[in-house]
């Protein structure tokens, strides 16, 4: 009785460790198995949004030369009579337009990439997460199109104004087409990531990174910020600087009372809260006081 008894208790623990590691083999497979599916996931929609990409491109390859005429208007407006835009480069004519149609297609896919990028991270938000997330993408991408048509409206008509009026005696003013695409191309970016500052400042607040009454205190340095980013991204005159430091200084005050109203909104309500640091450690201490006085096996 003591040996078969013995060897059936054997069996079972035998048993019940094959039972143990065919648990934890399956957990690791169905991770395995998790971690490929989101790659699977993210290549299809990668791959969707490089389609989509390559038939905008392929629409406007025809109409490349007309999108780089558009785009040269403020400074051929501006040019002295008889000026004209020159292409130092042996195959520049035809390479320039094509390339501005390309980042063209790209600007006119961020929509669609935007929904993309939201469709692979929005099943792992959380329900107020998504709540707040929806409007930020969506207010993002409109404020990046309005930094670019401030830029091509305003700013750079303005800008050419003036650097004709700076321009030596007796100089040709012949710009090249390559230079002043890469040159409106960094505007354009200036502008458009300068006209994003509003939904930063959200998000620092949400992120419990700051509070808007430490931005509101850090204000003057925040000017003085704006001013000194002006005069990075933009050509050395005052005119383009001040034109970007401004707006970026009125948004900063659009995002700062955007964030006090989120607050308010959020002390108000009895949805989710983030825990502060000292209400984390006290849960953390009731937790493991709970544990220490619980039975022991």
């Amino acid at each position: 009785m003591s040996e078969s008894s013995a060897g059936s208790g054997s069996e079972k623990k035998s048993s019940g460790d094959h039972s143990a590691k065919d648990g934890v083999l399956g957990s690791n497979e169905n991770k395995e198995l998790g971690f490929i599916g989101h790659l699977m996931e993210l290549r299809d929609r990668l791959l969707r949004s490089v389609v989509v990409i390559l038939v905008i491109f392929l629409g406007a390859f025809s109409f490349a030369n007309d999108i780089y005429h558009i785009l040269a208007l403020p400074l051929v407006n501006n040019l002295p009579e008889g000026g004209n835009m020159i292409a130092t480069g042996v195959i520049s004519p035809f390479l320039t337009p094509i390339k501005l149609a390309f980042i063209m297609s790209i600007f006119a896919a961020f929509p669609y990439l935007i929904f993309q990028a939201w469709g692979f991270i929005a099943p792992g938000l959380y329900k107020h997460e998504k709540k707040l997330a929806v409007p930020l993408i969506i207010s993002s991408a409109i404020l990046f199109y309005i930094g670019i048509v401030f830029a091509y409206f305003i700013v750079l008509p303005n800008v050419f104004a003036f650097m004709m009026t700076m321009a030596i005696d007796g100089v040709t003013h012949a710009p090249d087409i390559t230079y002043y695409l890469d040159f409106t191309l960094k505007m354009f970016f200036a502008f458009g990531i300068a006209f994003e500052v509003p939904v930063a400042t959200i998000l620092l607040v949400l992120g419990g990174v700051t509070t808007p009454q430490s931005l509101a205190e850090k204000r003057p340095y925040i000017i003085v910020g704006a001013f000194v980013f002006g005069m990075l991204l933009t050509p050395p005159d005052p005119a383009s600087q001040i034109m970007l430091a401004i707006p970026m200084w009125v948004l900063f005050e659009l995002g700062l009372l955007i964030s006090r109203m989120i607050k308010k909104t959020d002390s108000e309500e009895d949805g989710y809260q983030a825990m502060s640091e000292d209400d984390m450690e006290s849960e953390l201490d009731r937790i493991e006081s709970e544990e220490d006085s619980g039975p022991k096996l």
